[in-house]
């Protein structure tokens, strides 16, 4: 009979196996790596080298020992999160792997359980990850809350260039891509293009790109200041890619990351309006030093998180769970013309704090939500359904239909007013 025991308990009976869960210290990280590799046996040294000296330097690694090893793992890589207006730190989990010999023994479901109560204290307001497969996490409460659009590059037949499939080409349009002072940027004639890879000290210029002309598009992401984007450039490194540059005389206008360790990929362009003609041009230079080497010339490119208008297909990629409900709840907003006053009960089994009857409210000509608990309730609202209701997956009204969900019609219409977080930009591998 085996008893799972935390490291300050012991167990010295006779025929009971001894299974601790812990947090490793920092200098034990490298013990899960065999068990990585084990498990994930497609990745590569190199991106492991990266991995376990760049992100295992500063994340948390919980796991489950028994029979004096390492039988499973759960990894939480820290991110800053932004929603709305407001930054909170926040937990990608990745790396949940348990030895073969030991599934079934609901480690996993454990060493979840375990992080959710020890983000909850940090006052997470969600944890994200990208699941193997959706049934995996849908009883632990995750839902999807990012769907990413992929695009495909293939030849446009002019030599080795590529061109959008579907026939779509550089006169799709893309939204404004704004200044500082909110005026357009203007689509000139091409002048002096350049295409090179970042290096580490480009990540200032990098971060001061993306922040004025692309953070304010997303109401949910992560934080991507310098030390973000030269961990990105050393990920793609790993990757045998790297982040690539647009300059026009010398100006920022453009970025996108790359990776090839296969085949080339793309993720990620961020381009100014009137500039998705360089991307292509830049991409189909690097396309032709691959198919030089290893891939098949007429072999298309994949563009993962592409501008909007050049979709192929949309994949749900990201689930979240809801970590601390008040926090989420506070930092989203209301439209200033509305007045918002509702209470609802929440049912969370596994983070019984936010098991509470929660009042929202926002006055006529401010955004912000204020929250606070309460004994009446206008209705019921497990955790999960909750989710997808705030990040605007299913509407209040299609939540009112599910089980266990139970919504009065003055409820519904509260909920209706709050500016759900659609606009969510979460591609992070690692």
């Amino acid at each position: 009979m085996r008893r799972l025991l935390y490291p300050d308990e012991r167990e010295n009976e006779r025929g009971r196996a001894v299974m601790i869960l812990r947090k490793l210290e920092q200098e034990e990280h490298g013990k899960t790596r065999a068990l990585w590799e084990e498990i994930f046996s497609t990745d590569t040294k190199a991106f492991l080298d990266y991995y376990y000296y760049i992100k295992a330097r500063d994340n948390q690694i919980w796991v489950i020992e028994e029979d004096e090893q390492i039988c499973s793992m759960l990894q939480l890589n820290p991110y800053t999160v932004r929603v709305e207006s407001k930054e909170f730190p926040s937990a990608y989990i990745i790396a949940v792997a348990t030895k073969e010999a030991y599934r079934g023994r609901g480690y996993m479901g454990a060493l979840l359980r375990r992080t959710l109560e020890e983000m909850y204290s940090r006052k997470m307001p969600f944890t994200f990850l990208m699941p193997a497969a959706e049934a995996i996490y849908t009883p632990y409460d995750f839902r999807f809350i990012y769907t990413q659009d992929i695009g495909e590059l293939v030849s446009s037949g002019k030599g080795r260039e590529l061109a959008w499939k579907e026939g779509k080409d550089t006169d799709t349009v893309l939204p404004s891509a704004a200044d500082a002072a909110g005026a357009p940027v203007e689509a000139a004639a091409r002048g002096n293009l350049t295409f090179s890879d970042a290096g580490l000290w480009d990540a200032e210029m990098i971060a001061e790109f993306f922040e004025k002309y692309f953070a304010g598009r997303y109401q949910v992401c992560t934080v991507r200041n310098a030390a973000y984007w030269r961990t990105m450039i050393l990920e793609q490194g790993s990757e045998r890619g790297g982040m690539r540059l647009i300059q026009e005389n010398g100006d920022l206008k453009g970025i996108y990351a790359y990776g090839r360790e296969e085949e080339l990929e793309i993720r990620e362009p961020f381009l100014l309006d009137g500039y998705k003609g360089a991307f292509l041009k830049s991409v189909s230079e690097l396309s032709q030093g691959v198919a030089e080497s290893s891939q098949d010339k007429e072999k298309s490119v994949p563009v993962y998180a592409c501008p909007p208008g050049c979709a192929a297909e949309k994949k749900p990629l990201i689930m979240a769970r809801i970590v601390c409900l008040p926090e989420l709840l506070a930092a989203m907003r209301a439209p200033e013309d509305e007045e918002v006053s509702c209470s609802f009960a929440v049912i969370d089994p596994l983070l019984t704090k936010n098991s509470r009857v929660w009042k929202v409210e926002s006055a006529f000509g401010e955004t912000a939500l204020h929250v606070r608990e309460t004994e009446d309730s206008e209705g019921v609202l497990p955790v999960a359904e909750l989710t997808e209701v705030l990040f605007g997956r299913i509407s209040p009204e299609e939540a009112a239909e599910r089980e266990g969900v139970i919504l009065s019609e003055r409820l519904v219409e509260e909920l209706n007013k709050i500016t759900k977080l659609t606009r969510t930009w979460f591609n992070e591998v690692v």
